[in-house]
């Protein structure tokens, strides 16, 4: 009988503590993670330089072309998230750059990352760039929408929290003082999805998208 009591309770505490386990990785990082991490400690550092920190979206333009910006710097990475980002964070806040914009966090949603989360690691980038590179000016992009009549996607049919993150993100940037560059309605169609003028695939952008977004990024680069 003691036996068997014991056996429950241990069964018990088991399922307790699986089901207290986060259904989420924080520890994700894409096969090209490394790689480019070596990469991007590799090349030189100016504090002139204009980073573009992010994931697939960020890494699928060429910068210093679409912006005529010399000084531009490409840190995107495929499939990030946003622990990614301040892993390596300390790579981009090394040469104290000029400025900084990031987008990311569409992966940490589609790997069902909480918003919370999400929200709370955008304060942590914010504060690790204030600590260690001070006179870097720092800018937010809003999560852009997304277009489910592509083929089907983790990314897609979660529009509630792309909206949910870009509220709490305003909230963010107003309260510690950051430039916030909100894109999101920017690239809304008429059924409030991504428009299919600046996509692909309904998640990434195509050269007419990443022209539209150069053209809202061009008054905070001038500045």
């Amino acid at each position: 009988m003691r036996y068997f009591l014991f056996s429950i309770a241990v069964l018990f505490i088991t399922l307790q503590s699986a089901a207290q386990q986060p259904k989420w990785d924080s520890t994700f990082r894409p096969g090209s993670y490394a790689l480019k991490v070596d990469q991007f400690r590799s090349y030189p550092n100016s504090r002139k330089d204009i980073i573009f920190l992010g994931n697939s979206i960020t890494a699928g333009a060429d910068w210093n072309e679409l912006l005529g910006l010399p000084q531009a710097r490409n840190r995107g990475i495929s499939g990030d998230i946003t622990y990614g980002v301040l892993e390596r964070l300390d790579e981009v806040t090394a040469g104290k750059p000029a400025k900084v914009f990031v987008l990311i966090g569409i992966n940490d949603m589609a790997r069902s990352i909480p918003d919370s989360v999400i929200l709370s690691n955008y304060e942590k980038i914010i504060h690790r760039i204030r600590k260690e590179s001070p006179t870097t000016r720092i800018y937010f992009n809003t999560l852009l929408p997304v277009n489910n009549s592509f083929p089907d996607k983790n990314h897609f049919n979660k529009d509630e929290h792309i909206a949910a993150l870009n509220a709490g993100l305003r909230k963010i940037a107003a309260r510690e003082k950051i430039t916030l560059i909100d894109i999101h309605d920017h690239f809304l169609d008429k059924d409030k999805k991504l428009d299919k003028q600046y996509t692909y695939d309904g998640l990434h952008l195509n050269a007419a998208g990443y022209t539209h977004w150069a053209s809202l990024l061009k008054p905070h680069i001038a500045n």
